[in-house]
């Protein structure tokens, strides 16, 4: 017998749910989505049925068993269940009132009730079902395995779930780091982007904490773990999801409590007028004037038909409007809480920025024996070696101002510190200001520091070359017609602006005044970043728009999480309620307008699926309406809900 999996090795294996022989891929495909290929076959069924009912009363009354196969017997499996456990729900309503139809000889009406029942749960639990995969992404982002030295120097791998505090582990260039820990031995960089969103490389030597889900770009590091695999920055990170998943508002808590009341009093309004009507208007009980056929008029036409597809049909109306323009909604209630929402937050790099650094300044200190053009080809012999972002932008500038690189002899890379070589006869160095400091004169050093105070804005390299040294200042690209994009939210929708991001303030405002935001919130950690989005929550409802493993908690969080489809991490997407599958943030301005009006239309919907309910239930009653007449009345208005949703199909 085989050893059963637990969680970690489970992920490790990168095996499917189950080992299960019968459960292949091919019969998981058939089992998504079951309830909607259900009620799209009944539904094909019953449009034959109705056709055949007028030439072939034989065959309609076959094709009608099928639907009522189909459809019926799960409802009436189910409604027999929520009976049992004494719960009287819209279900058991919608039930109760399709099986009454077919006693009363309309097996049709029944059916189409049944039809729209199944496909309005199918939609559902599609929907319900997109977030589960969040905490799947995240469990693969850290190595389920590490490398661990014994006291002996031997390296052996160990499954990170087995790793306790103390244990000494080997990180080597490139890999991830498996558990929080700090560093006992070697020098290198880490880049933090799926913890803190920003990409900006950052030294890490003897004594330094490291999290789980660090990159290690340079060197190996030794890492003393201090926290174990249950405890370790990302198993946080999925806390904070599974917390703000069950934090998060639901309507649809509402409407099922309104539903239980509303069914609990049809039915027992049923049994009463039924009772009561002899009583009251010296009718029988049987017969086409009797209280009992005037009851079931009164349940036919009280049936909660058209309430039932009143928000479905116009949130999908939505929701296939939204799709043409690249935005994927996961589930109609997205677009109420969109409407609720009076401000909305936005992560920065990635998000109002492009992630990518731009150098926007060359600095030479005091009188330099070369010039910047010099410097910067100085500066692309050194970094065309290693691949980081202020790398990548130094070689983007020299390649834009058409400049080769400078010859470098003895090139070496000093992990954690920067980049070293010889130009000719002179000596090069180029790394983060603070480490270029190291290579100078106290006077060279001193003026530096004050060249570096004085500046206000960017992200900053230094390079020396001798005694000469030039100050490169970088900074992240805001997206193209953010700040028109910006003021149309506040001025069309009414909506507050806001940055939520993990960068430094400095670089957080300079962007934040660029584009005219109303509140700037920086140097946000995950949590702190959720616990902004929580206070804001509380004020009113609040959409969070960003892109990176940092931002899932918020996303989560937020009234409405909003991911970028393109460069977003699977984490963010999947945490999220929207994901803009083109990055475009142009198409905010107009989702809020459209949310809002669904929200109109959903509204019109309940006051005309209640109006007709009103309108046939009553003279049912008094025996101005017959039975066929209510079911007429009831499917008309269920045909004007439909008809009222597929306005919200137009893209405008």
């Amino acid at each position: 017998m085989k050893t059963p999996y637990v969680f970690d090795e489970f992920f490790a294996s990168g095996m499917e749910e189950s080992i299960s022989p019968f459960l292949t891929p091919k019969s998981r495909m058939f089992g998504n989505h079951l309830s909607i290929k259900s009620a799209g076959s009944a539904a094909l069924l019953l449009a034959t049925a109705f056709g055949c009912s007028f030439y072939s009363p034989p065959l309609s009354h076959i094709l009608l068993s099928l639907v009522y196969f189909l459809v019926g017997i799960p409802a009436l499996i189910a409604a027999i269940s929520d009976l049992k456990n004494l719960e009287i729900n819209i279900d058991v309503l919608m039930t109760v009132a399709a099986f009454v139809a077919v006693s009363q000889g309309s097996g049709l009406e029944g059916a189409l009730l049944l039809v729209l029942f199944e496909l309005s749960h199918g939609m559902e639990d599609s929907v319900s079902k997109k977030a589960r995969s969040a905490l799947h992404n995240l469990n693969n982002l850290a190595p389920k395995f590490a490398f661990l030295i014994d006291p002996s120097g031997n390296v052996y791998e160990k499954a990170v779930r087995e790793i306790g505090i103390g244990d000494l582990m080997l990180v080597k260039n490139g890999e991830v780091v498996p558990l929080d820990g700090k560093v006992v031995a070697g020098n290198s960089s880490v880049n933090l982007v799926h913890l803190t969103g920003e990409s900006v490389p950052i030294p890490k030597a003897p004594g330094d904490d490291i999290p789980a889900g660090a990159r290690n770009l340079e060197a190996a590091l030794t890492i003393e773990v201090n926290r174990t695999s249950s405890d370790s920055t990302l198993s946080r990170i999925i806390n904070l999801i599974t917390q703000a998943h069950e934090a998060k508002p639901r309507l649809q808590r509402w409407l099922d409590q309104f539903g239980k009341h509303y069914a609990t009093t049809i039915i027992g309004l049923t049994f009463l007028f039924a009772l009561a009507l002899p009583l009251v208007l010296a009718i029988s009980y049987f017969g086409h004037e009797g209280s009992i056929y005037r009851a079931l008029a009164f349940l036919i036409a009280a049936s909660p038909c058209a309430l039932i597809i009143a928000t479905p049909t116009a949130y999908l109306s939505a929701i296939s409007a939204c799709a043409k323009k690249g935005i994927l909604l996961k589930g109609g209630i997205t677009l109420d809480a969109l409407a609720s929402c009076v401000g909305i937050a936005f992560d920065k790099t990635g998000t109002l920025t492009t992630g990518d650094l731009v150098c926007t300044n060359i600095d030479p200190m005091g009188n330099t024996q070369i010039d910047a053009d010099t410097a910067v080809g100085i500066a692309y012999g050194l970094e065309r070696h290693v691949v980081h972002p202020i790398a990548t932008a130094l070689c983007n500038l020299a390649i834009s101002k058409k400049i080769q690189p400078a010859d470098i002899a003895s090139f070496k890379a000093i992990p954690g510190s920067g980049l070293m070589g010889r130009f000719g006869e002179q000596s090069v160095f180029i790394g983060l200001p603070e480490r270029v400091a190291l290579q100078l004169s106290p006077e060279k050093k001193a003026e530096l520091h004050r060249r570096m105070e004085s500046l206000d804005e960017g992200i900053l390299a230094a390079l020396a070359v001798d005694g000469d040294v030039f100050l490169f200042r970088f900074s992240d690209q805001v997206r193209k017609n953010t700040k028109a994009m910006l003021e149309q939210i506040k001025t069309i929708n009414g909506l507050k602006t806001i940055m939520l991001t993990g960068d430094n303030r400095r670089s957080a405002e300079n962007v934040g005044k660029l584009l005219g935001l109303d509140e700037i919130h920086a140097d946000l950690r995950p949590e702190d970043k959720l616990s902004k989005v929580a206070e804001f929550s509380a004020l009113g409802g609040l959409a969070m728009v960003g892109d990176g493993i940092n931002d899932a908690p918020a996303l989560a969080r937020a009234t409405v999480g909003i991911s970028m489809g393109k460069i977003g991490s699977a984490t963010a997407v999947d945490a999220s309620d929207v994901v803009l599958l083109n990055d475009d943030l142009d198409l905010l301005s107009w989702l809020f307008t459209k949310s809002r009006q669904t929200l109109r239309i959903v509204k019109q919907n309940l006051t005309l699926a209640l109006g007709v309910i009103v309108l046939a239930t009553i003279p049912a009653l008094l025996g101005l309406v017959p039975l066929w007449a209510a079911v007429i009345l009831h499917e008309g208005g269920t045909v004007l809900v439909g008809l009222n949703s597929l306005r919200l199909l137009k893209k405008t």
